[in-house]
């Protein structure tokens, strides 16, 4: 049955799916960290943001749009807009 899955859009593999993060970036205080995901043969731009506030830890995730051809890709541009995001919002994101 599992060969049926996989042929039609089933479940991929945990192996193929990263266990964490493939990148990670300290920003202003904040840890970014780079989570793409494969999507439609492509990997899809998502990751998360978080920061230590009053002794509890804060996180969002964020999910683009943008689709990249390699995981690398997708990562640095994760942390690129994780950044952005902080610049704009600072603590505010938690909010």
């Amino acid at each position: 049955m599992s060969f049926f899955k996989s042929l039609f859009g089933g479940r991929k593999a945990a192996s193929e799916e990263p266990a964490g993060p493939v990148k990670s970036l300290e920003h202003k205080g904040f840890m970014i960290h780079a989570t793409p995901y494969q999507e439609g043969g492509q990997h899809q731009l998502c990751g998360v943001i978080e920061k230590e506030i009053d002794g509890e830890l804060r996180s969002h995730r964020f999910v683009r749009a943008d689709r990249f051809p390699g995981v690398a890709e997708a990562a640095d541009f994760a942390l690129i807009k994780g950044q952005q995001i902080i610049d704009e919002q600072g603590d505010g994101l938690f909010k």
